[in-house]
């Protein structure tokens, strides 16, 4: 079975840092592009950024631009989101998902105390 799941996340301070990771398993990994959302208590789920297959093309919200990396291994099946400069907007359930066909892992809470 398709099954995504993230990991990674905790309780970190303002201006902070850290790493998710998204195990990927039961599809070929490599030919879809990996995105991370995240969606906050109260408010809609948002795009985050996104990785296209060979780590050619990333894509990021303009609220992350400069503060978070995406990146991936295909050899580990497994999409990662370094998070720097945390605030506290930035607390929210964070989702990994591929591109086009829409599998989602269950999330995992990162929380920026203030």
């Amino acid at each position: 079975q398709v099954q995504l799941v993230e990991s990674g996340g905790g309780l970190v301070q303002t201006g902070g840092s850290l790493r998710l990771s998204c195990v990927a398993s039961g599809f070929t990994f490599s030919i879809y592009t990996m995105s991370w959302y995240r969606q906050a208590p109260g408010k809609e789920r948002e795009f985050v950024a996104s990785i296209t297959s060979y780590g050619d093309v990333t894509r990021y919200a303009d609220s992350v631009k400069g503060r978070f990396g995406i990146s991936r291994d295909n050899a580990k099946n497994t999409a990662y989101l370094q998070m720097n400069s945390l605030k506290s907007e930035d607390t929210a359930v964070y989702y990994c998902k591929t591109v086009p066909l829409s599998f989602w892992g269950q999330g995992t809470q990162v929380t920026v105390s203030s």
